[in-house]
């Protein structure tokens, strides 16, 4: 594997342009309205619910479609998505372009390129994965791909530029002063502006800058498996050679990184509590929500930390007994794989402490805080707060071929689904 950071010219990522698949502005109440979060981020009913209701044809219908059983639920997309493009409601651009994107919000600013990007790369470790995947999400995400035969929503990357305004940096710089395709304002607040660039030059000066990169999944490890598994079923090259996704350069753009964390369905606070009784410390901290965070932020600087909640109060558990880690974490992992929250949360808390099998039936991951604990309150649940992960500490394992637990981090923003989509069969 490539560790430098710096692959040969040629051997990087390929950026390809693809005719965007975008909603007809007049035939939706807005572009806001038709927008989601990534699908994974939509995790309460309430809020599928108040995504379907904001419009008709809003994206949630086809990334998160509703049925009696799986195979139903992707039908069902790809009907709508049919229908959609029949009426009009979708309709594909008229030239391949590379997308340039913009989120604004407040002082917080984030530009990217959208595009398809070469596959064929990723076992030269020109794509860094750092994230272990679950089997059955990867089958849904599969089955829903190839029965639309559509990549609904991009994924995140990022890579690291030189900094300056040089190379595909250069050409987003000289984009935005254009007039935009689209600008919209999502309920959240942010400022969303795409634009279309259809300059053969300017594709050539992106694909000779990125020739020279290696890229890391920030948000998308599942949809990446997904976009290799469809690939290795095709009997010939075409368009699954290919996987939607944005590119954001940190080093002129810095992501943000926040955990995720985990519900625990059918473990209640108090039984939490009494399994942890001499095996980690265990205090309780005050809220409100922003203290008990910063106390979990404390801890988490010393060593292994998490903050439990679900029982109206907060819980720090902190100070791990080293012999129980030495029993329950493997050993032919780095150090810092090893000191990892996720790690000591799903090899020693889950898996031995407290008995939990991975799955769905028995754990949520959820990206939300309040979200976290207002479930966990409300079903008699254990939420399991976590502290973010350093972006420094996630690129180096994965520069190293090492991947952390699923779900160990959130890296943001994410770009909003719905704004530009890549159909498998117009290109």
């Amino acid at each position: 594997m490539n560790t430098s950071g710096a692959p040969v010219r040629g051997q990087g990522l390929r950026l390809a342009p693809f005719r965007g698949l975008r909603y007809v502005p007049e035939q939706v109440g807005s572009l806001a309205s038709v927008t989601s979060p990534p699908y994974d981020v939509v995790v309460r009913p309430d809020g599928l619910h108040h995504l379907e209701s904001s419009d008709p044809h809003n994206i949630v219908r086809l990334i998160l479609p509703q049925g009696g059983s799986p195979a139903e639920r992707h039908r069902q997309a790809a009907r709508t998505l049919t229908q959609w493009l029949t009426e009009g409601v979708l309709a594909p651009d008229p030239l391949p372009a590379l997308y340039v994107y913009e989120q604004r919000a407040g002082d917080s600013l984030q530009r990217g390129v959208i595009g398809a990007l070469a596959l064929s790369p990723a076992s030269e470790g020109v794509v860094l994965p750092h994230e272990d995947v679950m089997p059955d999400v990867v089958e849904d995400r599969a089955d829903l791909m190839r029965t639309t035969a559509a990549h609904l929503e991009p994924l995140l990357f990022s890579y690291e530029g030189d900094g300056g305004p040089t190379g595909a940096t250069a050409v987003i710089e000289r984009v935005v002063e254009r007039p935009a395709l689209f600008a919209t304002v999502t309920e959240d607040g942010v400022r969303h502006r795409l634009w279309a660039v259809t300059d053969p030059a300017e594709h050539a000066e992106i694909d000779s800058d990125l020739s020279l990169r290696q890229a890391l999944i920030a948000d998308g490890h599942h949809r990446w498996a997904t976009y290799l598994r469809l690939q290795r079923e095709q009997d010939a090259p075409g368009p699954w050679d290919f996987g939607l996704v944005l590119l954001v350069d940190t080093a002129r753009h810095p992501l943000r990184v926040r955990a995720i964390h985990r519900l625990l369905h059918r473990l209640p606070v108090p039984d939490a509590l009494r399994a942890l009784d001499g095996l980690f410390r265990v205090r309780s901290v005050d809220g409100p929500l922003p203290l008990a965070l910063g106390a979990l932020a404390e801890a988490a600087a010393e060593g292994n930390a998490f903050l439990l909640a679900g029982d109206g109060r907060f819980h720090l558990v902190d100070r791990p007994d080293e012999h129980l880690l030495e029993r329950t974490v493997r050993e032919d992992r780095p150090a810092a794989w090893r000191a990892l929250d996720a790690t000591v949360l799903h090899s020693t808390l889950l898996d031995r402490v407290w008995g939990i099998p991975d799955s769905p039936d028995h754990i949520a991951y959820i990206h939300d805080t309040e979200a976290a604990i207002e479930q966990a309150e409300r079903h008699g649940a254990t939420a399991v707060l976590m502290h973010p992960v350093r972006e420094e500490t996630v690129r180096d394992l994965a520069r190293q071929g090492v991947t952390m637990p699923r779900k160990s981090t959130s890296f943001g923003p994410k770009p909003a689904t719905g704004l530009v989509l890549r159909s498998l069969e117009t290109g």
